[in-house]
């Protein structure tokens, strides 16, 4: 059974930009602007980094998506399923990094799950 841990956390953003710095600012994070995708990454001295995801209807103000990673991202869906989580967002790729998906718990908690492309030796 391959290890599960925590690989991304994303938090909902009225405003990229001044979220990004006042992470910086508060924190010290190294934040990365991608105006193009209206996204921001964020790096922490230690520990894992994540995201500044915009505020949408399905992606309030004040949701944050922790992201757990997995070696194969279809049959922890199809697992997810079959203890009865409810899939919200299907595999879905992210060009150039891997595939995403995006479940609800038993209580409605929303949990992303993340699978990298596979490294070249």
């Amino acid at each position: 059974m391959s290890e599960h841990p925590f690989v991304h956390i994303e938090f909902s953003s009225i405003d990229r930009e001044a979220d990004g710095n006042f992470y910086s600012e508060l924190f010290g994070w190294k934040v990365t602007q991608d105006p193009h995708l209206n996204y921001a990454t964020f790096e922490p001295q230690t520990g894992v980094g994540g995201g500044l995801n915009p505020v949408t209807e399905s992606y309030p103000a004040g949701t944050v998506t922790a992201y757990v990673g997995t070696d194969d991202i279809d049959a922890t869906l199809a697992k997810a399923e079959k203890l009865g989580a409810k899939t919200l967002v299907p595999k879905s790729e992210i060009p150039g990094m891997g595939w995403f998906a995006l479940i609800a718990d038993l209580s409605g908690n929303k949990i992303g799950l993340y699978t990298p492309l596979p490294q070249s030796s």
